[in-house]
């Protein structure tokens, strides 16, 4: 069975290396073939000029297709592994498209795992493992209020003026802060159109105590059913959300303000023009580290008592292994792909696994690509 790996971007390297250097069998296809032997050459010769039909060409039974191309990609691809029955695999969110895909991936007895990356990905693990332990507490009862917080963001490791920078094009930055967000807070839906309007602190438990600014994205409610919650649960508070650092909000103050004036295609021409010229101000300079901060929280409680309360934290920083974002969007890919390869996940079109072993196994893998990673009991703190 062979691994096609679609794409060579800058978050694709590491778990692309770490399955060739396995000794699986893997075929790398990336659109520039020049730029992909600068990243894998040493390694491998088996690198073609991206192209579906010359994939669909190359396909056989039982392989695995790895799409870490832009979005647009995913769904076409996955058809492609429909029609030659093979797997797919990738990191990005569940589209609606991808999931009605579920039932012929099933009844052809093909997995086509999604949201295996950093964010949607080791968030989810870290998730199911928190609902997990949870259940299995003293501290459990069905009538607990329960609240849940996710905050995942890449911030620079040496913070800057802006409080911010990127390692690719800022459009898709810029782009996320015109999204609107839906979540749980006291009990309630709470639907915002743009982010800065529902901007809050929170105080990570690491080991030098940090307050970062944070804000919910996308829809966290369908979240809710997807980590196992109980039907029965009240839920106080459910989100999941963006971190930034502390004083992003005053320092992005004016891109929120002009954001919100910009519509048509003179807004989007003009949100061009800002992501060119922050991209000129505030990117990576190269061997520059950066940073990701991860704080999964599940908190149980009684009679207005905190009865159980843990937080899942991981920090992470750019090292001579490269950046931290690389290694901790394409490990769990290939953590992912392996898995498939040893069916140890099922059919059908699933996102990051809740298998107590494979979330195990996973998070030890994890834990050593981040600097910290830590479960915090802050029930009685």
């Amino acid at each position: 069975m062979t691994i096609h790996w679609c794409g060579t971007g800058l978050s694709a390297i590491p778990g692309l290396r770490r399955l060739i250097e396995a000794g699986h069998e893997v075929t790398v296809w990336n659109r520039s073939t020049d730029k992909a032997r600068k990243v894998v050459g040493d390694l491998t010769d088996r690198i073609k000029a991206f192209d579906i039909e010359a994939l669909g060409a190359e396909l056989s039974k039982g392989d695995v297709v790895v799409s870490m191309l832009p979005a647009e990609w995913h769904v076409p691809l996955a058809k492609l592994c429909l029609e030659k029955d093979t797997h797919f695999v990738s990191s990005s969110y569940i589209a609606p498209e991808m999931r009605a895909l579920d039932d012929a991936f099933r009844n052809k007895g093909l997995s086509s795992v999604n949201e295996v990356g950093l964010d949607p990905g080791i968030d989810h693990l870290m998730a199911h493992h928190l609902v997990a332990e949870y259940r299995a507490s003293d501290a459990y009862d069905p009538a607990n209020e329960i609240s849940f917080l996710s905050y995942c963001g890449g911030v620079p490791k040496i913070a800057n003026a802006f409080r911010y920078k990127f390692s690719w094009s800022p459009l898709g930055v810029l782009k996320a802060l015109r999204s609107p967000s839906r979540s749980i807070r006291n009990f309630s839906e709470l639907r915002v159109d743009r982010p800065w309007n529902a901007l809050s602190s929170y105080d990570a438990p690491l080991p030098q105590a940090e307050t970062f600014e944070v804000y919910p994205n996308r829809d966290s409610v369908p979240f809710i059913e997807d980590y196992r919650f109980d039907p029965a649960w009240p839920v106080r508070d459910f989100v999941r959300g963006t971190l930034r650092l502390n004083g992003w909000s005053d320092a992005w103050a004016d891109v929120f303000a002009e954001i919100e004036s910009l519509s048509g295609p003179e807004g989007d021409a003009r949100l061009k023009e800002m992501s060119d010229q922050f991209w000129a101000e505030n990117a990576y300079d190269d061997g520059e580290p950066d940073r990701v901060v991860l704080c999964v929280e599940l908190k149980a409680a009684k009679d207005g008592k905190i009865v159980w309360h843990k937080s899942y934290v991981m920090d992470a920083w750019g090292d001579a292994r490269g950046t931290a974002m690389a290694r901790l969007v394409s490990v769990p890919v290939s953590l992912a792909v392996e898995a498939v390869l040893t069916r140890a996940v099922p059919a059908g079109v699933t996102a990051a696994p809740s298998d107590p072993r494979l979330v195990g196994k996973w998070m030890d893998e994890i834990g050593r690509l981040a600097q910290h990673l830590a479960i915090v009991d802050r029930t009685t703190v």
